[in-house]
């Protein structure tokens, strides 16, 4: 029996960059994931406290009024998409953003200018498959 990506998940777009908001749904939506974009990171926090939870949460870290250290440390705080695997996809390259990031819980860091849309599913996939534990 096989167990190759047969899981589709649930994605949760958190991005203040429209066009690359629908760029990236259309390619988890292609790759057979639901998605769900936002591109106001207090509403995408107000959708998790509707008790939702996706399985994959994609995160900008700057966003206006709330930044993605901001919305990640609040989703830990509150306790909200227990099971999902957080990973931050910006262009903040820097070795401490990248230790922030992981330091309040992100799953995975993906810088957006070094991956075209399929190396982000890739990457994405490739976290998810290490963050999921297996049966």
């Amino acid at each position: 029996m096989s167990n190759k990506q047969e899981k589709k998940y649930s994605v949760l777009l958190v991005d203040d960059d429209q066009f690359l908001l629908d760029m990236y749904a259309m390619k988890f939506s292609e790759h057979g994931c639901a998605v769900q974009a936002v591109s106001n990171p207090t509403k995408a926090l107000e959708y998790l406290r509707k008790e939702v939870s996706p399985d994959i949460i994609l995160l900008d870290v700057m966003m206006p009024g709330l930044t993605g250290f901001d919305f990640l440390q609040a989703v830990r705080n509150e306790d909200l998409a227990k099971n999902a695997c957080v990973i931050m996809l910006t262009n903040q390259g820097q070795q401490e953003d990248v230790d922030k990031a992981l330091s309040l819980g992100a799953n995975g860091y993906i810088i957006k200018a070094s991956a075209i849309p399929s190396e982000v599913l890739e990457k994405t996939m490739d976290i998810v498959q290490k963050f999921t534990p297996h049966a």
